[in-house]
């Protein structure tokens, strides 16, 4: 049985500690407070529920009974706990968008499939009501959604398309006598697929299909993919309606507590009024209209109202690297291993490498977490209406596609390490990292795979390059400076003249290099000079592509794309560096702060030291100052030691939330129980001698 400590029974005095280490204590409480962001209050509230037992997941449970126990969490959450705060106050909720998803996405601490759940009704379903149909809509279909009156399937995905939404099989073709549309799956690969509760608990979906009409005396004309609401099932019989049919996924690798299904229609007939048509209607004759006279824009328009799914999933991530980190760090705190000298063993995070394998992923959870709260921040100016431009959506659309792949392969990357930090441990069930990481693994390929979402950011970028070249443009001498420099820039950094010159600058002594490197403008450089350039590189390269054919051009671009991908990662990282940069000004505490300053610096030059190759290459390292990086960072790690258990406190998570045997304090007491039977055994003389100490 496991205590319910909410904090580690003892933090060892770590032996590697550094002997300049300041002694102030980081205040936690504070750190706290600062993690938690704009929306603490309402994270508390929502992580007071996830503290209840009825709302956390049970380790091994079968399939079948897991889902009807998150089925019944979601009818708790709606008739107690305040989950309809994105909604209009003239429907019950608050209008409040980024308190809403800053409770959603604590949910995960209690169960991942209540969190995606919970998002499959309120962020997906009962959202594309709200932010793609109209008045009729919000009346007729939005409060059986709101109340889970209406279980609800989002079915947009199909088998044969997931993030190609545009290119989706499934028909909606507009019967003008009957004033219905025809809902149709005409192949195999269109049928909806991977849907949460089209399973079993869905009674209606939101189906999304290519709107097909034809006005009178008119050819057929495709208008591109619209959102239908389509009623699936019999809500007293729960059998299929005439002309729908499906099949449970089965069991997956994680969030077996959501029915996912697939769905397929036979000439299904909705009401021409159950098209959701705030951005594109059809008359009862036929006659289609928008607001949106471009098809590519209203379609980008219609799936950017659904960004709140990729924030979401950011923020979830986040939070489950806090508790796998929690966890891991509180054991690393207190379990030994090996004795190191003396007759007690050491604790695992005085190990050098365990320091190194830990301690710059909650660098990273901290980043991630601060740039987490600017991403919510942006996402309520949006839809609160504060700040609704369509220049603003694309922004929003953009940190959104560059942050969400991060924290979630990021999230995959910590919950890994954490477990093999953990060793055996970390290996059962019961102390959570196993089954986290196995819910988390999807989080990296839905509400848009990974490196589509990256080769999104890229695009945007190159479009923001190519937009500046146009503004040089206007003014040839402008222009001329702006060519002579990138010519000079390249030709400086292919001689060996910047390394010379930083190894003549830094040639006997370290601690200039050292001060350089932890200089918030030299990061701050090296960060942007590798996402700047990177960009350059690859818009220089598909230049030719304007005036190729399209084969040749997508050839061309096919050859780039990794090099795109990379460049939206290196600006995803320095979105982050620089949130957290931001981040630091908030920090009233001077110790608080030279501790954070330090973990902001673990952070930034980790990822310097991750792509060192690239700066060696580039020139924009001489091989001693890559060298002086890593040293760096392992001076820093020291540093560290004494507060990395404040630093995971900070997160917030208590026992309960954690709820894993080895972060609870049992190992502190095992330790301490060894430890005080081999003093007693020294101590009365009575300990056996080592073989190796007998003489002969």
């Amino acid at each position: 049985m496991t205590t319910t400590t909410a904090r580690p029974a003892a933090r060892p005095a770590p032996s590697g500690a550094a002997k300049d280490q300041p002694t102030d204590r980081v205040d936690v409480a504070a750190l706290e407070n600062l993690l938690l962001g704009q929306y603490a209050q309402l994270r508390r509230e929502a992580r007071a529920v996830t503290a209840d037992p009825d709302f956390q997941k049970i380790e091994g449970m079968p399939a079948a009974e897991h889902r009807e126990r998150v089925l019944h969490q979601l009818r708790r959450l709606e008739a107690e706990h305040d989950v309809l705060r994105s909604f209009p106050a003239r429907h019950g909720g608050a209008d409040d968008h980024g308190g809403s998803l800053a409770r959603f996405e604590e949910l995960v601490a209690g169960d991942p499939s209540l969190q995606i759940k919970a998002g499959v009704q309120w962020g997906l379903f009962a959202s594309a009501i709200l932010h793609l149909g109209t008045e009729y809509h919000h009346e007729t279909f939005l409060p059986g959604a709101m109340h889970l009156q209406v279980p609800g399937a989002f079915a947009m995905t199909e088998t044969g398309h997931g993030s190609d939404v545009a290119s989706i099989g499934t028909t909606a073709e507009y019967d003008a006598e009957a004033q219905e549309f025809v809902i149709h799956t005409p192949f195999r690969g269109a049928w909806k697929d991977y849907l949460g509760n089209a399973a079993q608990h869905g009674t209606a979906a939101v189906v999304f299909a290519q709107l097909v009409t034809a006005a009178p005396g008119g050819p057929k004309v495709n208008h591109g993919v619209h959102a239908f609401y389509t009623p699936i099932r019999d809500p007293q019989t729960h059998e299929f309606l005439p002309g729908i049919a499906g099949e449970d996924d089965g069991v997956k690798g994680g969030l077996n507590g959501i029915d996912n299904g697939r769905l397929h229609f036979d000439r299904v007939r909705v009401p021409r009024t159950n098209l959701l048509n705030r951005y594109g209607d059809v008359a009862p004759d036929g006659t289609y209209s928008s607001p949106i006279a471009s098809p590519g824009r209203r379609f980008f328009t219609m799936l950017g109202t659904l960004v709140q799914g990729r924030v979401s999933l950011d923020g979830a991530a986040v939070n489950a690297s806090k508790i796998a980190l929690a966890i891991a760090v509180t054991y690393g705190n207190q379990r030994r291993q090996f004795a190191g000298g003396g007759s007690d063993e050491v604790t695992l995070l005085d190990y050098g490498q365990h320091r190194r394998r830990l301690l710059p992923l909650v660098a990273e959870a901290y980043a991630a977490t601060f740039a987490h709260e600017e991403l919510l921040a942006a996402f309520d100016d949006v839809f609160s209406g504060r700040g609704d431009t369509p220049e603003a959506r694309e922004d929003l659309e953009t940190l959104a596609a560059a942050l969400k792949p991060t924290s979630t392969w990021g999230a995959l990357r910590t919950i890994q390490t954490a477990r093999e930090a953990c060793g055996g441990q970390g290996f059962l069930a019961e102390n959570r990292l196993t089954g986290l990481r196995a819910d988390l693994d999807v989080y990296v390929t839905f509400e848009g795979d990974n490196t589509v979402l990256y080769q999104l950011v890229a695009k945007r970028l190159l479009g923001d390059y190519a937009k500046s070249l146009t503004a040089l443009q206007s003014d040839r001498g402008d222009m001329a400076r702006f060519v002579a420099e990138r010519v000079a820039d390249a030709a400086l950094h292919r001689t060996p003249l910047v390394r010379a010159v930083q190894a003549l600058g830094d040639l006997g002594d370290a601690r200039r290099s050292v001060g350089r490197l932890r200089d918030e403008e030299t990061q701050r450089d090296l960060l942007t000079d590798r996402v700047e350039t990177m960009v350059a590189q690859v818009a220089q390269a598909l230049a030719p592509a304007r005036t190729m054919s399209p084969e040749k051009a997508a050839a061309l671009f096919d050859t780039h794309q990794h090099d795109l991908i990379e460049a939206a990662a290196a600006h995803a990282e320095r979105v982050q560096w620089e949130a957290f940069t931001r981040a630091l000004a908030g920090v009233e505490d001077p110790a608080t702060r030279q501790v954070l300053t330090w973990v902001r610096d673990l952070f930034g030059l980790s990822l310097v030291e991750r792509n060192l190759a690239w700066y060696l290459i580039n020139g924009r390292l001489s091989a001693g100052r890559a060298r002086t990086v890593t040293s760096y960072i392992d001076r820093l790690l020291v540093r560290l030691r004494p507060h990395a258990q404040d630093l995971v406190d900070a997160f917030g998570y208590r026992q309960e939330h954690l709820r894993a045997p080895i972060s609870s304090g049992a190992e502190h007491e095992r330790q301490e129980q060894a430890r005080a039977h081999y003093r007693a055994q020294r101590a009365s003389g009575a300990a056996p001698i080592p073989e190796k100490h007998v003489r002969g």
